[in-house]
């Protein structure tokens, strides 16, 4: 399993297509916690706050989040149910657009409601840094990336992203 980028063809193509459901039925528990742990490693070691199946090549809504100072989260099957009138744009990078970085307006607050590593049904409010975090990586499994909403898109050396 690698970090898929925009930069090769076929792997675009799938960074850019929405991602079927999570299937619990298809997964046991045991390749479910293996699958968070991989991701959650990955997103680690590549230095992200955020990491979408389908940026490791899988067609299945899950994400893997832990903002700089918060906690890890392991999100499947995502959907943001509420949104504030209000936005921020914030910079953001992404681990699948290599040294590239954008000013991107979101939501400033939202409620993500979803599953858990076990099939259980979530629901979050997100404020600030986490409420882009959400919204970055649930885009993801919509097949939409950063680059597309950005303004004052630049290109830097590497640094932190979703």
């Amino acid at each position: 399993m690698h970090i898929h980028t925009i930069r090769q063809k076929t792997e675009e193509k799938l960074l850019r297509s929405k991602l079927k459901p999570f299937d619990f039925s298809t997964f046991s528990k045991k390749e479910t916690r293996e699958l968070i742990k991989t991701m959650r490693e990955m997103m680690h070691l590549a230095n992200g706050v955020g990491l979408a199946a389908n940026q490791v090549g899988l067609d299945i809504q899950v994400f893997v989040a832990k903002p700089p100072e918060g906690k890890f989260y392991a999100i499947f099957n995502p959907r943001i149910t509420k949104t504030s009138k209000e936005t921020i744009s914030m910079e953001e990078g992404c681990l699948s657009v290599p040294g590239v970085y954008g000013t991107v307006p979101r939501y400033e607050k939202i409620t993500l409601e979803g599953q858990d590593q076990n099939g259980k049904k979530i629901k979050i409010k997100a404020i600030g840094m986490l409420a882009h975090v959400f919204q970055h990586e649930t885009d993801h499994l919509h097949g939409r990336l950063y680059i597309d909403k950005a303004k004052q898109v630049r290109k830097v050396e590497s640094s932190q992203s979703f």
